[in-house]
């Protein structure tokens, strides 16, 4: 039988951006407070705080599972203003959640909970992948945050992506929050980042030449049938043509809207900072492939008690080390956009202790209870911050 297929483009036009935007993608669980496990509840949320008269709400989502709703700023100037747009859709979704009595947290994954007993929301798009990725595809059960940042010179967009992967440690550390799977430790600070790539064409983007190479690749993969649309290719770092972005997947779901103002402020300082080095002609650094893929592993096995790669020439740094210099040198771009007290909170992570971490503590003291895990993220989310 033959399978129809959508048509390969012939070009894929970039719509760049008329200022250096940031908006804010944040995928929350729904959990039952007394068990702690996740609830099938999505449609419910949904349709509550739909607007009357419209089909959906603008900045509260369905995803791949009926336990999650993601959150979506919107066009923002700064991360102040795109956080405060987060703030505001979750107010919403609580004043719902609150009266169903339901809780919602985030993290890269569910301590506990079973893949087996989690709903997929219906929809073409969503039955295609299960059917498609099977086993792996089922086994989704993981939270993340992007950080969409607006490019206004096409030309500069692949340059800039591939530059920004020398940081990709830094970021997956910072936001590592999945340290459980199954109810077992796995070992490593962020589970997710190696379940998700997993699925076809996610993963660590290629370090495409020019956007005639993107092109190409995007025309094999209709053409052999890998994808149906752009937004089936789900690199941890992708060009988004349409919206005129660069979008960065690289972080776990966190806790609290103070880490994602923090990693979101990173990311936008580094993309603007990138860019902004490659127009006055400066030729940025990057890494080879093979140094990338490493500090992916590193980073999400041990977090930010990684030694990364920081040079093509194979030099190698504690990852808290190189964390605080680049702090310290994109202090000034943070205050040129406007994020200057967020990028500082990134410290914060760093001396209070990233997710993961704080979530063995919460298990250590409980003698391994990871409903006590789920608690401690759950009163994190109310909070806003990480608490002790």
């Amino acid at each position: 039988m033959t399978v129809p297929r959508s048509p390969a483009p012939s070009r894929v036009e970039f719509h760049p951006s008329p200022a250096q935007t940031v908006g804010i993608e944040w995928e929350l669980a729904l959990v039952d407070p007394a068990t702690g496990d996740l609830v099938q509840a999505a449609d419910d949320v949904l349709a509550a705080v739909q607007p009357d008269g419209a089909d959906a709400h603008p900045q509260i989502h369905r995803e791949l599972l009926l336990n999650t709703i993601e959150l979506v700023s919107g066009i923002s100037t700064t991360v102040p203003e795109a956080v405060a747009d987060l703030a505001g859709s979750l107010a919403e979704v609580r004043e719902v959640t609150d009266r169903l009595g339901i809780e919602v947290f985030s993290a890269g994954t569910h301590p506990f909970a079973s893949w087996r007993e989690q709903r997929v929301t219906p929809g073409q798009r969503y039955a295609t992948l299960i059917d498609r990725t099977q086993w792996w595809g089922r086994q989704m059960l993981v939270y993340g945050v992007h950080v969409h940042v607006g490019m206004t010179d096409p030309a500069r967009v692949l340059p800039v992506l591939n530059a920004l992967l020398r940081y990709f440690p830094h970021l997956q550390a910072l936001s590592a929050s999945s340290p459980f799977w199954g109810g077992q430790d796995t070992g490593y600070a962020s589970n997710r980042a190696l379940l998700f790539q997993q699925l076809p064409t996610a993963g660590l983007p290629f370090q495409l030449d020019g956007w005639p190479q993107y092109e190409t690749y995007l025309r094999d993969m209709f053409t052999t049938g890998v994808i149906e649309h752009i937004k089936d290719v789900r690199w941890d770092v992708r060009p988004s043509p349409a919206l005129g972005t660069i979008e960065v997947r690289i972080c776990d779901g966190m806790p609290t809207l103070a880490e994602v103002a923090a990693t979101s402020a990173l990311t936008h300082c580094l993309v603007v900072d990138l860019d902004e080095r490659l127009a006055a002609g400066e030729a940025l650094p990057t890494l080879p492939p093979w140094h990338v893929q490493e500090n992916k592993w590193r980073s999400a096995r041990y977090g930010l008690d990684a030694i990364v790669i920081t040079a093509a020439d194979s030099t190698e740094r504690l990852l808290t080390d190189d964390i605080a210099d680049l702090l310290q040198r994109l202090a000034p771009v943070a205050h040129r956009i406007g994020c200057a007290d967020e990028l500082a909170s990134v410290a914060d992570i760093v001396t209070t202790g990233a997710s993961y971490q704080r979530q063995r503590a919460v298990a250590r003291a409980g003698e391994g209870d990871l409903h006590a895990v789920v608690g401690s993220l759950v009163a994190e989310a109310r909070a806003g911050h990480a608490l002790p």
